[in-house]
């Protein structure tokens, strides 16, 4: 679907965001590390003859230019975009990186959405177990580790980056990460990581804005700690892919789900990467946190 690219004004620059149109009730979508908003088109499909939807570069992301300097940046970024769009209480969908995003920038009150959607980004651990966790990411061998495994940070000309590209497409049948993903939506998420940079196009984000956003102070009030869903008082629904990255942790995450009578688990048969491989089923779970009478109204 052909979505319009736009700025939404933050506090020192701008996000840039793809803006799928639709009637209804407003839904920001946030992707997860490594992805953009383009990753979400096939789920905008689904959900524009009934809502307004946008997706967001979160910074250090597709086309974004700003990056971040400390670990909470990206996340409170989400307010000054739904203050850009002048909606008030959104539903909040994030994937992954951006699971936490939202729940971060709903548990330190910035946005006070009508419900929040966490596809596959929980935080579990208690504090000190996180703070543990989180100083992984920020060692120069998690750093190597990212630039090996994804070319984050990877400086490459146009040829280069259309080989890479056409061999991603290739491989995704077999990939852990991309399997029954379409082929045009991955690449177009793809093309959409590399931004220009001096004489040549930079893949991000770069492994420095990883460990940037690693590091929070293990002393703020909202830490990606399990504590942080203390602090949630609207709707929550959590999707928990089978072979996602927490489902070994189900008797946590049901633990999370119980604490509260407005909280729904949703499993789903697939892997991490559900916006691009069930994106109708994603969808469907999305519709069902629409207020019933904002239901393609836009009232």
């Amino acid at each position: 679907m052909k979505a319009k690219e736009i700025s939404l004004p933050v506090d020192d620059g701008s996000l840039t965001a793809l803006d799928f149109g639709g009637t209804g009730h407003p839904v920001l979508l946030v992707h997860g590390s490594g992805h953009n908003a383009a990753a979400w088109t096939d789920v905008a499909f689904h959900l524009t003859d009934h809502c307004r939807v946008v997706a967001v570069d979160l910074r250090g992301h597709g086309q974004t230019r700003i990056d971040s300097s400390n670990a909470e940046q990206y996340w409170h970024d989400l307010a000054g975009a739904a203050r850009s769009l002048g909606w008030e209480k959104p539903v909040l969908v994030g994937h992954s990186l951006g699971g936490y995003a939202v729940t971060a920038v709903t548990a330190g009150g910035r946005i006070r959405p009508h419900a929040v959607c966490v596809v596959d980004g929980l935080v579990l651990n208690d504090r000190e177990a996180a703070v543990a966790e989180q100083r992984k990411w920020t060692t120069p061998e998690a750093m190597d580790q990212v630039r090996a495994q994804f070319r984050y940070g990877w400086s490459a000309g146009p040829d280069q980056i259309r080989e890479f590209i056409e061999q991603s497409v290739r491989e995704a049948p077999d990939d852990w990460l991309n399997q029954g993903a379409r082929p045009g939506l991955l690449r177009k998420v793809l093309e959409r990581s590399f931004s220009r940079h001096e004489h040549s196009w930079l893949r991000r984000p770069t492994p420095e804005q990883i460990a940037v956003i690693s590091a929070p102070s293990p002393d703020a009030f909202v830490y990606p700690s399990v504590e942080v869903y203390e602090h949630l008082t609207c709707p929550v629904t959590i999707v928990l892919p089978e072979q996602g990255f927490y489902a070994a942790r189900r008797a946590e995450v049901r633990a999370v789900v119980e604490a509260r009578h407005d909280r729904e688990l949703v499993e789903m048969d697939t892997h991490h990467n559900v916006p691009m491989a069930r994106p109708a089923e994603l969808a469907r779970v999305i519709l069902d946190l629409i207020p019933p009478n904002r239901l393609a109204t836009g009232e």
